[in-house]
């Protein structure tokens, strides 16, 4: 090996490094995040197969409306992160301002939204018993999206300048905050009334508003130790500014609301069949969402490692970064695929003890191994094309994996060829599978133009006040690579 081999040898151990040190605790913080949902299923399971679809039913509703605002919010990781990799610390922290504005409208229009969209949920054809339950804690909630929206504001800020464990931490409180207090609203300990599925909305909604307070509480603490001009930043609304995070954001939403959206509405066709069904729907889903937070932590840190190595103005690190956590995300997803066959039973029994459950539970697990690799290389890359500035590809790929080949064919097999809940997942095994090898092939593209040492796509100077200037030169579609 010659000294030029050993030198590039030795920087991509260094890079490999600086993303695992990055990645760990991202993966952690999304791990945190569902395992909420996780102890809100187990923790009602003990109630029935009609409790359990209700939380499916209503945590999937819910999830669209909080994910239609976490999705605007992902263009801060591209602002903030080519902004600091620049090393200009005064447009990161005008993004983070904007970003709370928008974080802050959202949550109340949102919030508004649902509340009022709650006495439809009949509409659906879901069983009534778990209609019934669902409702109410749909409204308990709602009132989760304005903290949960300010709380990812914070942490895409934080995170896209790699200040990453704080968030973690944040998170593995929270987890205890839910886990008490759904053990006392639900069952009624600890002098709490009796809420039953209604008392694990509560729970998250008062965990959603601890993890608010925790991370804000850290950055004003951090900006008061060590000073770096966060506190004189104008807060003043910059139209600048917002029009380019909502740029970035509309595309990367939408294809958010694609993705999950799909899985929602087969959640709503799930409750179309016997609650058994959706219980053994919801448990499955849970468990792949848990195995999903590790590439989708990956796929942030690749956005962050990606845009970083952009604002630097180093392409090859920035491909490098990204098929570095491609490789990582596809690594796990396929260990995960192999714990799903050998262990399908034992983990539907963490929720459940209904025979019925369990059968048709089991069944799903194999799907979902089927779809693990798939699920993973589709997040990552995601990621990736995030940290170009590129928010638009997947949104195209979602549109037509998801929801003109998944549902469709997953319907068909459900409702007309008697598949039942196990031909939904066939369709979302299909689609998955689709949209990953989109995005990938689209990876490679950009990753061939990231080669050597070119600038990457750069933003306009930052306008006086820290703004970047809008126009064609700034525009996501419009980022060439040199």
């Amino acid at each position: 090996m010659n000294a030029h081999d050993t030198h590039t040898a030795r920087e991509r151990g260094s890079e490999l490094g600086a993303l695992l040190r990055l990645a760990w605790p991202v993966v952690a913080a999304e791990i945190g995040w569902v395992t909420m949902w996780l102890v809100d299923s187990m923790m009602v399971g003990p109630l029935g197969a009609e409790a359990l679809g209700a939380v499916a039913l209503g945590g999937s509703l819910c999830f669209v409306f909080a994910i239609a605002g976490l999705g605007m919010l992902l263009g801060l990781d591209f602002l903030v992160a080519h902004a600091f990799g620049a090393g200009d610390l005064r447009r990161a922290h005008a993004a983070l301002v904007q970003g709370g504005y928008l974080a802050l409208v959202l949550g109340v229009v949102l919030t508004a939204i649902l509340l009022a969209a709650v006495p439809a949920l009949p509409l659906l054809g879901a069983d009534p018993t778990v209609v019934t339950l669902a409702e109410p804690y749909m409204r308990a909630s709602a009132w989760s999206l304005a903290p949960l929206l300010l709380f990812t504001a914070l942490r895409r800020y934080l995170q896209a300048m790699g200040i990453v464990q704080p968030i973690m931490v944040t998170l593995l409180a929270a987890n205890v905050v839910n886990a008490v207090a759904d053990w006392a609203l639900v069952y009624g300990h600890l002098g709490a009334p009796v809420l039953g599925v209604a008392g694990a909305g509560w729970a998250t909604c008062f965990s959603r508003t601890f993890m608010l307070l925790g991370l804000l509480g850290y950055t004003l603490w951090r900006e008061r130790r060590r000073a770096s001009g966060l506190a004189a930043v104008p807060l003043r609304p910059d139209p600048v500014l917002a029009r380019q995070l909502v740029r970035l954001g509309v595309p990367a939403a939408t294809q958010l609301l694609l993705e999950v959206g799909s899985f929602t509405i087969v959640t709503a066709l799930a409750a179309r069949l016997a609650p058994a069904a959706l219980a053994a729907h919801h448990v499955a889903i849970s468990v792949a969402s848990f195995t999903f937070m590790v590439p989708l932590g990956l796929s942030s840190a690749a956005a962050v490692a990606v845009g970083q190595a952009l604002g630097r103005g180093h392409g090859a690190a920035a491909r490098r970064a990204g098929w570095t956590a491609l490789a990582l995300g596809a690594g796990f997803m396929l260990a995960a695929a192999v714990a799903f066959v050998l262990g399908a039973e034992a983990i539907v029994r963490l929720f459940t003890s209904v025979p019925e459950v369990v059968a048709t539970g089991v069944t799903l697990l194999y799907v979902a191994a089927v779809f693990q690799l798939s699920d993973g290389i589709q997040v990552v890359t995601t990621g990736a094309l995030r940290g170009t500035g590129d928010t638009r590809t997947p949104l195209l790929a979602n549109l037509v994996g998801h929801w003109l080949l998944s549902l469709p064919l997953g319907a068909v097999l459900c409702f007309r060829f008697g598949a039942g809940v196990v031909g939904l997942w066939i369709g979302l095994a299909a689609g998955l599978s689709a949209v990953a090898t989109v995005l990938l092939w689209v990876w490679r593209r950009h990753a061939r133009r990231l080669g050597g040492d070119a600038r990457g796509p750069r933003l306009r100077e930052s306008a006086p006040g820290g703004s970047v200037p809008a126009g064609r030169g700034a525009a996501p579609t419009d980022l060439r690579v040199a």
